[in-house]
């Protein structure tokens, strides 16, 4: 599939609205319980992109951006205004366990945890933001010997960490999505304004 490796113009996405979408079969049955089988491992987010857009300005940078990556042929980063860090604001590097050294093993994808010790999900981070991730080894943070692929989200390390050492990470990251939608319905509502109902966008899973 066809990636572009470019962010949606971010202050029209901070005014955008999604979140997570999960896919249950829910059967109910004749005693009136009910049988519950979730189809998916990883949720999928959803955007409305069509509510960051304030002005004409905006609706001619969101064209511009759709015909270029014409329609829902090309994939994009987006910054989710409320999930795009490993931990706080500022990624520390032990904010996400991301496996366990064996003395072999010198990739890990990076990961964040959702949830507490009962059942937590843990979501791969496919796109880290370039120059945002922090890598520690037992706590102490790694200055070199290890780099990671801002197209996929895996630290490589030159050579393995010990067995049984705890490998962490920090990070800031994007969500790789796509348009889902080939057509653009645009309503010019005044002088200097525009507005786009829905501007639908749908996270790429990897």
């Amino acid at each position: 599939m066809s990636f572009h490796h470019i962010r949606f113009p971010l202050d029209i996405a901070l005014g955008a609205r999604g979140g997570p979408e999960r896919r249950t079969d829910v059967v109910t049955l004749a005693g009136g319980g009910e049988k519950r089988n979730g189809r998916w491992a990883h949720s999928r987010r959803r955007y409305n992109a069509g509510y960051g857009i304030k002005s004409r300005a905006d609706m001619q940078a969101v064209l511009a951006f759709f015909e270029e990556r014409r329609g829902r042929l090309h994939g994009f980063l987006w910054r989710d205004g409320l999930d795009h860090s490993s931990g706080g604001a500022a990624p520390l590097p032990t904010d996400q366990d991301i496996g366990n050294g064996d003395g072999v093993q010198t990739q890990f994808q990076l990961t964040k945890r959702y949830g507490a010790a009962f059942d937590p999900y843990l979501r791969p981070i496919a796109k880290p933001v370039s120059g945002s991730v922090r890598v520690a080894v037992d706590g102490v943070e790694q200055a070199g010997g290890w780099s990671v692929d801002a197209t996929s989200g895996i630290v490589g390390f030159a050579s393995a960490p010990a067995d049984g050492a705890s490998v962490t990470a920090g990070f800031l990251f994007d969500v790789p999505v796509r348009f889902d939608t080939d057509r653009l319905d645009i309503e010019l509502n005044s002088f200097d304004a525009a507005e786009a109902p829905s501007i639908p966008l749908l996270e790429i899973l990897p």
